[in-house]
């Protein structure tokens, strides 16, 4: 055999291969996501499709076909970006309600939306994009396969081993309470997923959907545990709480139950799928009612009682009232504190009054404006029974008792929330009165005072009436005038002598020196030392008659008001002629200089005209 001899190449041929190999750089190519795809019906699902090394115009056109599993030579078309017309029979009906579309993102990528698939709707999606090329070179379409096969259940937790009841049962829990409810949730596909578990209350009786169920706390696919809107801050509080038991169960705790909270609450399993270009994407879920909730509010359960009745007492004897407060309610403990007190109120006024005592949660008590250093005791004498005890009523107690209760529910902590108050039924409180008729004259020393001189002002006091060992007291007040006429301002404490006999002192409108004393046994005078203009006004005198009973507190028995005593600080004859002697020679001073003046004048003019 001969030998084989080298075959030689042209030479145009390699440019020719190199320009076939640029010319298949800048092929077409359709791109759509990888698959396959995992959705289930009822959800919605998205699919991209873009366009690259095309020739012509930047906007391209885009073209979906469906191939079910049952005839997958046949191609249906959906929907298209250039035909509004392309739609088949099977998706028309859709595409027009928007349910089907295409969406443009830019001139060579669009989206396919399916915004709720059914069951026929799984097959191979092939994206089609029509040439524009000089030459028909690369691939002009693309397909991807959308599956719908995993399956998901969720229901309530029950005993292993046993059936849960057909129908869900039904809990009451007390306001304030914990409400704890279970879910048992788990997958059989062999695909790697996750499942994302909610629990969800809807109001009772009503239909259950996506716009009726309000959903409370759940574990999202990621693991994050997320609360809905109105229970965000309760989670962050941690009120609310969701934790997983095993492989498959769930349990939720809403601690510090509020009426809000009652409802038909369902649990939620929805199972998720990575798909091939890392996105995740729902593909199931499933709904299971857990239980029908009744919240037994606090404000429907507490009342409150009062006894022994109407009392009638005398003034210095002891006044006892009790307190019940009954209903179906939690113990005070964890989850529930209460706190109770009196109010009281004049005969006659309106309203529940002002507070006398009370005890708080945790049981401290104290008094009300007003009562602070008498000998008041509230305590509590049994499990839901309280006592007021005041060891020396004064007529000034009597009038309309009420006693307060009010419960609280401990959320997070040791933080109480308000969830109830009541008040009791009125009980009337008579004081018999003392009987003390106070009277007082009060005038000024000497009847006419001058500035510079000491106002001596005395006030007699007479009494009838009033147990023995009655003390009394006065004072003296001011008002000033303005313009001529009394200040609406109220009159100002000028100095006065308490029951105990201890002096006390206000403000002297002068700014001097005062001095108030005891002169007699029913006389009192206050003296005004250099007296002086800004010291003029209307004074008056206000005795008071004290009883100190056995507890050593002591109480107003009764009042009067002496009539007014006008104080004018008046001026010496001296100082009347002192005055227009200034004036007069004031006005000679001036008269002279203007006079003098004038002359000057008129001879510098005349001088000047020489």
């Amino acid at each position: 055999m001969g030998a084989l001899r080298p075959t030689l190449l042209p030479p145009s041929l390699p440019l020719l291969l190199l320009l076939m190999l640029g010319m298949g750089c800048w092929a077409r190519e359709v791109l759509v996501p990888e698959g396959p795809l995992y959705r289930v019906a009822g959800t919605a699902v998205s699919i991209s499709c873009n366009v690259t090394g095309y020739e012509g115009p930047a906007q391209q056109n885009f073209e979906w076909f469906l191939y079910r599993p049952e005839a997958p030579d046949t191609a249906l078309g959906i929907v298209s970006t250039k035909d509004t017309q392309f739609s088949y029979a099977v998706f028309k009906s859709r595409v027009v309600a928007g349910e089907v579309q295409v969406q443009r993102l830019q001139g060579d990528a669009v989206v396919l939306k399916i915004a709720r698939l059914q069951a026929q709707d799984a097959g191979i999606y092939e994206c089609h994009t029509p040439s524009t090329d000089t030459r028909y070179l690369g691939s002009y379409s693309g397909k991807v396969e959308l599956r719908d096969v995993l399956q998901v259940s969720a229901a309530p937790p029950g005993p292993r081993g046993r059936q849960a009841p057909t129908s869900p049962p039904r809990m009451t829990v007390h306001e304030g309470q914990e409400l704890a409810l279970g879910c048992l949730a788990r997958t059989s596909t062999q695909k790697h997923t996750h499942l994302a578990v909610s629990f969800g209350r809807s109001v009772p009786e009503a239909p259950v959907g996506r716009s009726t169920l309000q959903e409370v706390v759940g574990i999202r696919s990621d693991l994050a545990v997320e609360a809905g809107a109105p229970y965000a801050e309760r989670l962050a509080a941690g009120e609310l709480r969701l934790g997983k038991e095993g492989t498959d169960r769930y349990r939720m705790v809403v601690g510090g139950a509020q009426a809000g909270d009652a409802g038909t609450y369902h649990c939620t399993a929805a199972e998720w799928i990575q798909d091939p270009d890392g996105s995740w994407a729902q593909i199931a879920e499933k709904r299971a009612v857990l239980a029908h909730v009744d919240v037994q509010t606090l404000s429907s359960q507490l009342a409150v009682t009062v006894g022994p009745g109407e009392r009638r007492i005398g003034p210095g004897e002891p006044l006892e009232l009790l307190c019940n407060v009954s209903g179906a309610l939690p113990p005070a403990g964890r989850h529930a504190a209460y706190s109770v007190g009196w109010e009281m109120a004049p005969a006659g006024a309106p309203g529940p009054g002002r507070l006398v005592a009370q005890l708080d949660t945790e049981g401290v008590g104290s008094l009300g404006p007003g009562y602070e250093g008498r000998h008041i005791a509230m305590e509590k004498v049994a499990s839901r029974t309280y006592r007021l005890r005041l060891e020396a009523a004064r007529p000034g107690d009597a009038g309309t008792y009420r006693c307060l209760a009010k419960a609280y529910v401990r959320g997070s902590g040791t933080r109480l929330r308000e969830a109830a108050s009541a008040r009791s039924r009125p009980l009337p409180v008579h004081v018999r009165e003392e009987g003390v008729v106070l009277e007082a004259v009060a005038w000024l020393a000497g009847g006419t005072v001058y500035r510079g001189e000491t106002a001596s002002l005395l006030c007699n006091i007479s009494v009838r009436g009033g147990p023995p060992g009655l003390r009394l007291a006065a004072s003296w007040w001011v008002e000033r005038p303005e313009d001529g006429e009394l200040s609406s301002v109220p009159a100002q404490l000028v100095g006065g002598v308490g029951q105990d006999g201890v002096a006390e002192l206000g403000v002297r409108p002068g700014g001097g020196p005062v001095s108030v004393e005891l002169v007699g046994p029913r006389s009192h005078r206050l003296r005004l030392h250099s007296l002086g203009p800004e010291d003029e006004g209307v004074y008056h005198c206000a005795p008071s008659a004290w009883v100190q009973h056995a507890d050593y507190s002591w109480y107003q028995a009764g009042s009067a008001r002496s009539g007014p005593v006008t104080v004018y600080p008046y001026m010496h004859a001296l100082d009347t002629l002192f005055v227009p002697l200034l004036v007069g020679t004031g006005v000679a001073l001036v008269t002279g200089a203007t006079v003098l003046g004038t002359i000057t004048c008129c001879f510098m003019k005349r001088l000047r005209k020489r």
